[in-house]
């Protein structure tokens, strides 16, 4: 217990020491337009339910932001992981799709904007769904396709990066040792390779979500977004509103934290027999 509390103490010291150094900041600055104070950031949180400048609430955007991220990287998970597995399995598969995924894979999902803009453009989940009017359209029209696919594009690389490299590193040990006990290819497959690349793959859907929590802010940029954390941040921006600027902030960088953070606890609490054979 004792040792708990000084472990906790001293990380504490860093973010104290932020939040000193801020109020007096902007004591020294006096204008809210430059730096805000830490009690004007403070009470967007203590009225999370409250409107901000005409744009829903803080916890209604978040909320947008967070359903916009798992449809990209969901998405991303389904195509990237399956296809990344057979890759690392099968030299054949992997030379076919090696070259191709390697020659996008450089390219960041931002300079895909304007080729996305101009495949999809506007349209979003009411489009592809047929839904033409009331509440279901003013819902599903919040999610435009062009930003679920610049949160896949940053989730998908990774995911399929790591999954190859988890696979092809599999010892071979393993393999051999299932052999020599009668194990086919199938059951190689599926109680050596793919227990034996888990960890692996974990840590890059780990990633891949990170990565995918990133492009937020550039998704919610794009035309035709009226919700979000992201379009939160430009568009208090624009108002002059540094406070929620740095709410928005503050929200992405605490979601993503927690996001990490549960992919870790399932990493130690599935993974733990790694620590042991270290």
């Amino acid at each position: 217990m004792k040792k708990f509390a000084i472990k906790t103490g001293f990380s504490l010291i860093l973010p104290f020491s932020v939040l000193l150094m801020w109020g007096l900041l902007a004591n020294n600055v006096a204008n809210p337009m430059i730096l805000p104070s830490s009690t004007d950031v403070l009470k967007q949180f203590l009225a999370p339910e409250e409107s901000l400048i005409g744009l829903g609430s803080l916890m209604t955007n978040i909320a947008v932001s967070l359903i916009r991220v798992l449809l990209g990287y969901i998405t991303a998970v389904f195509i990237a992981l399956p296809l990344g597995i057979l890759m690392g399995y099968n030299n054949k598969v992997y030379y076919f799709f090696n070259s191709f995924i390697g020659l996008f894979r450089p390219v960041p999902p931002i300079a895909w904007v304007p080729l996305i803009l101009a495949w999809l453009g506007l349209s979003s989940f009411a489009t592809l769904f047929g839904v033409r009017q009331g509440p279901w359209y003013v819902y599903l029209s919040n999610f435009k396709l062009s930003m679920v696919y610049i949160i896949f594009l940053g989730a998908f690389f990774p995911i399929i990066t790591s999954a190859i490299h988890a696979v092809k590193n599999v010892p071979q040990t393993y393999i051999d040792s299932a052999r020599v006990l009668g194990a086919g290819k199938t059951d190689i497959f599926k109680k050596v390779l793919l227990p034996g690349a888990a960890p692996t793959l974990m840590n890059g859907m780990r990633t891949g979500l990170g990565s995918a929590w990133s492009c937020l802010v550039s998704a919610e940029m794009l035309p035709g977004s009226l919700s979000g954390v992201g379009y939160l941040i430009t568009h208090a921006y624009e108002l002059a509103r540094v406070d929620i600027v740095i709410t928005g902030m503050i929200c992405i960088g605490v979601i993503g934290a927690l996001l990490d953070l549960g992919f870790r606890y399932m990493e130690e609490k599935r993974f733990a027999w790694q620590h042991v054979a270290k």
